[in-house]
């Protein structure tokens, strides 16, 4: 059963629920509308900071806490149905997750529809990838990781990684992942009313933003269609009440099939990255547990002595 913190959060998403979208909504106010998910965030820990950098031609951001272990780092990638969001405007869930991983995170300004259309995101993701390890950062103390959009871009850029033939981070978690641009998912319906946060109008609108003329069915726009084959251990959480639930369902099913270790975990009466709300306790067990997730695939790698020294190499080289 939901705690009564978790009801009274989902009230207030619901009563700010964004209006309907469209073709003829613009894109100034399908941007809006997803802000006020990222409103709901909160402040950053008191200790966490920030420092925007440059690593090659990809922008974004450290983010480092008090817990922070050097040589263990989230490669992170923001929601915002691929049309907005910041490193910025996720500090505080960033933040928070680095504390329950005692990690750092480069938080990735990939670039955003409809300006820069898929596959734009994905091509920024694996650069940013190609510079830490290219940098001796240890690909094993890496683990890939984002919310809705960056959820499922997370996926699409741990597939590019496998077909480039490159060395596999340690894992790869997401909260509310949205993977799966065909809309197909049976929860889009069936939630259509119980989800507070996220609609199916401005996930279609937001996703032919992105696609333009790409089929929404391609692997790299939407993972669920891709094989999971040598991916490494993955972590999925959803709630049980929002829209994107089966999206979370189905990578597990794709992750079983390719016999990669995978726990998918569904929280009862829990709202779109309920995460969001740091005084949410079912907020605080996900997160635990991704921390948790991310500690223990990491563990090995941070027993040689390369990624302590690869890390403030790669911090150097983009400064």
């Amino acid at each position: 059963m939901p705690s009564w913190q978790s009801a009274i959060f989902a009230g207030v998403s619901r009563l700010a629920r964004p209006r309907s979208a469209g073709a003829e909504t613009d894109i100034a106010e399908l941007r809006r509308q997803f802000t006020y998910l990222s409103d709901r965030f909160g402040a950053a820990p008191q200790d966490a900071a920030f420092e925007p950098v440059q690593l090659g031609p990809i922008k974004g951001e450290w983010v480092r806490v008090e817990e922070s272990v050097p040589g263990r780092l989230i490669l992170y990638f923001h929601g915002g149905g691929y049309i907005a969001g910041s490193p910025e405007s996720h500090r505080p869930l960033v933040a928070r997750l680095c504390k329950a991983a005692e990690a750092s995170a480069f938080s990735v300004a990939y670039r955003l529809a409809p300006e820069f259309a898929f596959p734009a995101g994905v091509r920024d993701g694996i650069d940013a990838y190609r510079h830490l390890i290219a940098k001796n950062l240890h690909p094993k103390s890496i683990v890939l990781a984002g919310d809705a959009a960056g959820g499922g871009l997370a996926f699409a850029v741990l597939l590019a990684i496998r077909n480039a033939g490159l060395p596999m981070p340690a894992g790869c978690v997401a909260m509310s992942p949205w993977a799966d641009l065909t809309l197909s998912g049976w929860s889009i319906l069936t939630n259509e009313k119980n989800d507070a946060a996220m609609a199916w109008d401005l996930l279609f609108v937001a996703a032919r933003h992105y696609l333009k003329k790409t089929s929404p069915a391609d692997p790299y726009a939407s993972p669920i269609f891709a094989n999971f084959r040598d991916f490494p251990p993955i972590m999925v959480h959803a709630g049980s009440m929002e829209v994107l639930r089966d999206d979370a369902s189905r990578i597990g099913d794709r992750a079983a099939e390719a016999g990669v270790p995978v726990s998918v975990e569904i929280y009862d009466g829990m709202q779109h990255v309920f995460q969001a709300n740091q005084h949410v306790p079912e907020a605080r067990v996900s997160l635990g547990r991704l921390g948790q997730f991310i500690r223990a695939k990491t563990s090995e790698a941070l027993r040689e002595p390369l990624p302590q020294a690869a890390f403030s190499a790669a911090k150097q080289s983009a400064e």
